[in-house]
């Protein structure tokens, strides 16, 4: 089975070609690869494949020929992941099987990607800020609010240093709100519209960086500043990302997308 090797900011991802949708993507096989010790390594699995050809997306090929089957380190499926989608689409334009702009379906509805000189940017879906809720973790209980980037969030403020939390475990959250689980970011400020975060992603745990997080981490940030439009540093454990909302409605996420590494691993 031939493979990519990619990242954005840190966050990484096998990717797999599989654009006539023949290849068979247990569960267990997607937490093989993605073991760092004993598979390939990576936070997630990027599967290629033409949305005509998978049924979770063969209504979505009239606006776009490739799906972005998304797949987390423990095998489960999730709706959408942000700098996947920049990896995605850096891999589809190198392999010459697209070209900017790129409409990429997704399991939340379709996303289109252009190119700004080193960065890919990503037209997402809105983040949708909707309720108050918490997350404990190390034994403290940090209050936060629930965002929807097609998939979900839970943005903690935080007045210690970022560096005293413990990922290692999952953050507990409220199962009523959140019944498939959240991606609960943890966040403090640097400057007006500038923030660092840490993220630990449902499925995949703590990981160096995580697109929609920071796409929910801006909308609160521009929310707290009561603004409808602005550009938000976000700085990741693996770079920073830009998330950048438009006085006409659209919210982009930028960053660097990154191809390393292409091989064949065998079954």
């Amino acid at each position: 089975m031939l493979f990519t090797k990619g990242h954005g900011t840190g966050n990484d991802f096998v990717i797999l070609p599989d654009p006539d949708g023949a290849l068979d993507l247990p569960a267990d096989l997607v937490r093989e690869l993605c073991d760092r010790h004993f598979g390939l390594g990576a936070d997630g699995v990027l599967r290629v494949v033409r949305s005509a050809k998978h049924p979770d997306a063969a209504d979505l090929a009239a606006d776009a020929e490739w799906f972005m089957d998304y797949r987390n380190a423990d095998g489960s499926v999730a709706e959408m992941c942000g700098n996947g989608v920049r990896v995605f689409t850096r891999y589809l334009v190198d392999q010459g099987w697209a070209s900017f702009p790129v409409p990429v379906a997704t399991r939340s509805g379709v996303v289109r990607a252009v190119a700004e000189a080193d960065t890919i940017s990503v037209r997402m879906k809105p983040p949708r800020v909707y309720a108050a809720s918490t997350a404990t973790t190390g034994g403290f209980t940090l209050p936060g609010v629930a965002v929807d980037c097609g998939n979900p969030h839970l943005v903690c403020g935080l007045s210690a240093p970022l560096d005293s939390l413990d990922l290692t475990v999952a953050p507990d959250h409220d199962e009523t709100l959140f019944p498939h689980g959240v991606n609960v970011e943890f966040v403090t400020p640097v400057a007006d519209l500038h923030v660092r975060m840490r993220v630990h992603e449902r499925g995949s745990g703590e990981t160096l960086s995580c697109g929609s997080g920071a796409l929910a981490v801006g909308a609160v940030t521009l929310r707290d500043a009561k603004l409808s439009a602005g550009r938000v540093t976000v700085e990741v454990l693996g770079g920073t990302l830009t998330v950048t909302a438009t006085e006409s409605g659209e919210w982009w996420l930028a960053g660097p997308a990154v191809l390393v590494a292409t091989g064949e691993v065998t079954l």
